[in-house]
């Protein structure tokens, strides 16, 4: 299995998987044309996609999706409510392929588990995906973690997690009083705190990688979400993670399990 972050927080996001015979994308936040480009820049022809998974309906995850589903005639994996939710963006799909959340689905030799998650949106997901024995977990747009969380991320090899606001930062920032509280509610999203004491619940001697997700531009930095995250690493024992942070306007390197 092999995966990137080609893009990652709030102007967009999307991730790629690829096993020896799918090749999937979930969501599409960015416009068609530069979801294209990205894909081209690390090796991947959009023409050979075998589908697409969307977790929830905010723009920043579905903003490409409808025209690129189009334009490449793809399915779309999407659960009831998150379709209904995302119409008026995504538009006339001609291959939906409705789901519901906590249901497995089988995309040639890769398998996904999707479970509930909690974040202000129509009936978001978070995923775990294995083929053979790699097993790969993507948990953003969360206000906390949950058992159900916890027990699907243990036992991952590898893991992208939201890591989005340094508390501090964010109590002191620009933001209005009532974008503060949603971002630190309970369906809000991670702080690097909280990404760090999940990440110490579920790491284990076969978590090779860890790529931190979703960043805020304005309430985080890439070396405060790392040192949260590496330092409860490190004193659960597990100093051989490798741990890389995502970014808004490149994709991460492509990493291989």
């Amino acid at each position: 299995m092999r995966f990137t972050v080609l893009a990652s927080g709030s102007g967009g996001n999307a991730c790629y998987v690829e096993t020896p015979a799918a090749r999937v994308l979930i969501d599409a936040g960015l416009s068609c044309q530069e979801m294209m480009r990205r894909l081209e820049s690390v090796g991947v022809d959009p023409e050979s996609l075998d589908c697409l998974i969307i977790t929830h309906e905010h723009t920043d995850h579905v903003r490409g999706a409808g025209a690129l589903a189009r334009r490449l005639d793809l399915p779309v994996y999407i659960n009831a409510s998150t379709l209904r939710r995302s119409m008026g963006v995504l538009g006339s799909i001609s291959r939906p392929v409705t789901i519901h959340t906590g249901q497995s689905i089988t995309i040639h030799d890769l398998w996904v588990e999707t479970f509930t998650k909690c974040h202000d949106a129509a009936d978001p997901m978070g995923l775990v995906m294995s083929c053979a024995s790699a097993r790969l977990g993507l948990m953003t747009d969360f206000g906390r973690s949950t058992g159900v969380v916890e027990e699907r991320l243990k036992g991952c090899h590898a893991l992208i997690i939201e890591s989005n606001h340094d508390v501090k930062m964010l109590e002191e920032g620009p933001y209005p009083l009532e974008l503060k509280r949603r971002i630190k509610g309970s369906e809000g999203h991670l702080s690097n705190r909280q990404a760090a004491a999940l990440l110490a619940d579920v790491c284990h001697d076969g978590l090779d990688y860890v790529v931190l997700a979703h960043l805020s531009a304005i309430n985080n930095t890439p070396e405060k979400a790392m040192n949260a995250v590496t330092h409860a690493l490190s004193n659960r024992g597990f100093h051989r993670t490798k741990v890389l942070v995502s970014h808004q306007d490149f994709p991460s390197p492509m990493i291989q399990l």
